[in-house]
């Protein structure tokens, strides 16, 4: 079996009072802390609740009852091998219930898409991308995927994994927490679920079995849209 290697980043992580902190770890701060945009509208959403959002804490609970947020880390970076861009989820979390840990990999929406799809990134030239699909569909559990793909799905569910593995959680979860009022993106989402041998619904939390060792599920909850206006 093949073995990647990846380098680590900042070990290091400075704790949040306010939702307005949480712009300091944006790539374009000024492009993207907007009210009514998914990085501002998910801060404010999260910052404020104790623990999970109601929303999320609801449909964590259809599968693990009484789960506890232990961390929750704004723009966590997780390394990926072939040289390109870590997958930067904008909420990463380690939750516990009962006795067992879970890695989240939260990707926040309200109008974006969710990238470019496989096929167009692999036409964009770069010598490590070969590397690091290849890597993606081995953790994945897959052995091709169809050029539609839309490849953030692919590497913010690989992440889930990969925190999964390096905390020793049983279980991880990519959880899209979307504030769309027309639900934009989620036939891309469907599409991936299906992918992975699940059927996609909103508000329900989907297990997709086992993926290099980790019970996988994918969700997509819908968020309090009173945080669009934040």
């Amino acid at each position: 079996m093949k073995t990647w290697s990846v380098a680590l980043l900042s070990q290091i992580y400075i704790p949040v009072s306010s939702a307005e902190q949480w712009s300091q770890f944006l790539a374009e701060p000024v492009k993207h802390w907007r009210q009514g945009y998914s990085a501002r509208t998910l801060a404010y959403s999260w910052q404020e609740a104790e623990g999970f959002p109601s929303e999320v804490g609801s449909v964590m609970a259809s599968v693990f009852p009484s789960a506890e947020l232990l961390l929750a880390f704004p723009e966590h970076k997780v390394p990926l091998p072939g040289g390109v861009r870590p997958s930067q989820n904008d909420i990463w979390v380690l939750a516990r219930s009962e006795g067992r840990l879970i890695s989240i990999a939260v990707e926040g929406k309200v109008a974006e898409p969710f990238g470019p799809t496989v096929q167009d990134w692999q036409a964009e030239p770069n010598p490590g991308k070969a590397e690091q699909l290849a890597y993606l569909l081995s953790l994945l559990g897959l052995s091709e995927v169809p050029g539609t793909t839309r490849y953030q799905l692919l590497h913010r569910t690989a992440s889930a994994i990969i925190e999964a593995q390096r905390f020793n959680a049983a279980h991880a979860v990519m959880l899209v927490h979307s504030f769309s009022q027309s639900r934009e993106g989620f036939q891309d989402y469907a599409a991936f679920v299906s992918l992975m041998g699940g059927s996609a619904a909103e508000n329900i939390l989907v297990s997709v079995g086992f993926r290099s060792g980790v019970s996988l599920h994918l969700a997509w909850v819908i968020g309090n849209a009173r945080y669009l206006s934040k």
